[in-house]
């Protein structure tokens, strides 16, 4: 009889535990409360016609993944841009991080629905500026979304994504390609590229534009991105650039390389300057001819590799400067 009590209250302690850790779950804000998978038209152009305005490419359709949050009523939302590679683990850390502080996010894939699994290695493929229209095309539809308060949207990128969520603020861009009525809150570019100079580039949103960059990164060096800020801030624009001494390309990867690694074969053009020349054409400097990924100033192997004392950094940052953008309580 004594051991048939044991084995009840042992069953019965064991379904205490599992309903207890069941609810520990449930109640995490890590967990969204509804997932909806949503299809994005857009368009496959050259940055000429980006820079032109010419909407006359390829229509593709891409895939983004909403995550709303555990919040009564309508949420804020942070859109992310992946890189080049597409969408690695850095992206699913961060949309788990705003979920948690009841931020939704809407994960935009702009490889899979072109038949490409990443551009590293072949740049050329798809223009650098073609991943801002896929962000103001997405636009268009978390503007209609009930659950998303459109005054309280956020734009994160990383690396091309990073490049994509810091131009995406030029308002010559915003007047060519934004047609969705939504304003960007903030924009928040990780390790983007700054090596082009395009016309009128500081006149920006009144938005704050808030970088995270690293002094060893070899893929889009700091240094491009510090002369750019500058000239925002001669400007007079809310822009800030945080740099980390120890923080490679790709450094808030969870699961990154340390030492960082390299990223084989890909292209980089960070020793390169270009500039946007009459009708969009893009010129190399040092040459003075159209800039192409076979030029001379393009390099290959940049290296990748994460540093967890930067990301948890950043995280606090990220996190502190949303909560009151957002007004979070």
């Amino acid at each position: 009889m004594r051991r048939l009590y044991r084995c009840f209250a042992a069953a019965a302690g064991l379904a205490a535990l599992t309903a207890a850790a069941r609810a520990e779950v449930t109640n995490r804000g890590e967990i969204p409360a509804r997932v909806e998978i949503h299809a994005v038209p857009t368009v496959w152009i050259t940055d000429q016609q980006f820079l032109t305005g010419d909407d006359k490419g390829r229509a593709v359709t891409i895939g983004a993944e909403l995550r709303i949050a555990q919040k009564a009523g309508k949420s804020p939302l942070v859109i992310l841009m992946h890189g080049s590679g597409g969408i690695g683990p850095n992206v699913p850390f961060w949309t788990r991080e705003f979920n948690r502080i009841g931020i939704s996010t809407l994960t935009l894939d702009g490889m899979s629905g072109r038949g490409l699994q990443g551009v590293g290695t072949n740049q050329a493929v798809l223009g650098r500026l073609n991943l801002i229209v896929d962000i103001y095309r997405s636009l268009e539809i978390v503007a209609k979304h009930p659950r998303i308060d459109t005054g309280k949207i956020a734009l994160m990128g990383f690396s091309r994504g990073g490049q994509a969520a810091l131009y995406a603020s030029v308002d010559r861009f915003q007047k060519l390609w934004n047609k969705s009525g939504v304003t960007i809150a903030a924009y928040i570019p990780f390790y983007p590229d700054c090596a082009t100079t395009y016309a009128g580039d500081t006149a920006v949103a009144n938005q704050p534009i808030r970088i995270f960059h690293g002094t060893p990164d070899t893929y889009n060096p700091v240094a491009t991105c510090k002369a750019y800020v500058a000239r925002l801030k001669a400007a007079k624009r809310d822009v800030e650039l945080t740099e980390f001494p120890n923080a490679p390309h790709g450094y808030d990867n969870p699961i990154g390389a340390i030492p960082a690694a390299p990223a084989v074969d890909n292209q980089t053009v960070r020793d390169c300057t270009i500039e946007e020349s009459d009708a969009g054409k893009l010129i190399n400097v040092a040459t003075r001819e159209p800039f192409t990924f076979k030029d001379a100033c393009v390099k290959l192997n940049p290296l990748v590799g994460a540093d967890p004392e930067a990301a948890e950094a950043t995280r606090k940052a990220v996190t502190a400067f949303l909560s009151a953008t957002f007004a979070l309580k």
